[in-house]
């Protein structure tokens, strides 16, 4: 059964710290116009003390994954657009529906972008299979690849975001809703701890934990001498010494500001991190960065974080 955060409401309301910023924290960041364009990873410094944390993201949710325990909140309520967030969602719905990944799909005109005209790796004509665009989706935040995944479902789009909606209530994301595959849309909508039961439904499904900790992709979508494109995570963190990511999503669209879920293991322990509408390339990744360090420096006494620790697949260390 799902878990529910409800039980630790009352304890969000206070568990928002508010500090002074005091020591250095490497900062990464990535170039992203929704379809996410990197630009490489630039290391910057910021002075604050790692004992209490200030995050710029307007809503964030740090949760021990063990134990379902609140360990941070700021702002956790507001239903904000997710934008491509959503092709999590996406994922777990391809997946479950057990269509074959094999299956040789086509780009046609249909799956251009034409609300936000965001860039694409795909040429309209490629032809890639199911696994690749799943693959492209989660990796690259491919919204072609989203498009023709809900295309070619039974039913066609309609229906596929209808089971995305279905299984976000079978979830218990009762403030979630979908319109679209991609996240392009406003109307894909969540909250933290919503997202929060998605990344810790979607880290225990083998396809996306293991897809979305890779660092980049070599997909066959090129032409001549070159068959092979290599696409790159559009969470840099993957690649940044300290950290073990067992999960990851990025998004952004102008309604949702710059958006990050993670699942990593910290200190031995699985941890969900929810970050919502941070504002400038990088600040989510900085965010995450303070996340890190707050956890590395906290007492787990004092976070009621007693059980014993546990690998990023769950079992008991």
């Amino acid at each position: 059964m799902p878990f529910s955060f409800s039980p630790l409401r009352p304890r969000w309301l206070g568990a928002a710290l508010a500090v002074v910023m005091a020591v250095a924290a490497p900062a990464v960041e990535a170039r992203i116009h929704h379809h996410h364009h990197h630009r490489g990873v630039h290391h910057a410094r910021t002075s604050y003390d790692p004992h209490h944390m200030v995050l710029s993201s307007s809503t964030a949710m740090v949760i021990d994954e063990q134990t379902h325990k609140v360990l941070f909140s700021k702002n956790p309520d507001p239903v904000h657009p997710i934008a491509s967030i959503t092709k999590l969602m996406t994922a777990m719905v391809v997946i479950k529906n057990h269509q074959n990944l094999d299956e040789v799909l086509n780009i046609p005109q249909d799956d251009v972008d034409t609300l936000r005209y965001s860039h694409s790796h795909l040429p309209v004509g490629t032809r890639a299979t199911r696994l690749d665009l799943l693959r492209m989706a989660l990796v690259a935040s491919e919204n072609r690849a989203a498009a023709a995944l809900a295309r070619n479902t039974p039913g066609g789009t309609a229906a596929f975001v209808q089971q995305m909606n279905q299984e976000a209530a079978t979830l218990g994301m009762k403030a979630t809703h979908y319109a679209d595959a991609s996240g392009l849309h406003s109307d894909n909508v969540s909250t933290a701890a919503d997202l929060a039961l998605l990344v810790d439904a979607a880290v225990k499904v083998p396809l996306i934990h293991q897809t979305t900790s890779l660092s980049q992709i070599d997909v066959p979508i090129g032409h001549g001498k070159h068959p092979l494109v290599t696409l790159r995570n559009t969470n840099p963190l993957i690649d940044h010494q300290g950290w073990e990511i067992g999960l990851s999503k990025t998004g952004f669209i102008n309604e949702a500001g710059q958006c990050l879920v993670m699942q990593a293991t910290i200190r031995q322990r699985p941890t969900i991190i929810v970050l919502l509408d941070s504002h400038g390339h990088h600040a989510r990744f900085v965010d995450a960065n303070r996340v890190r360090r707050w956890l590395e420096v906290q007492n787990k006494t004092t976070l009621g974080l007693v059980g014993k620790p546990v690998s990023s697949t769950g079992t008991t260390l």
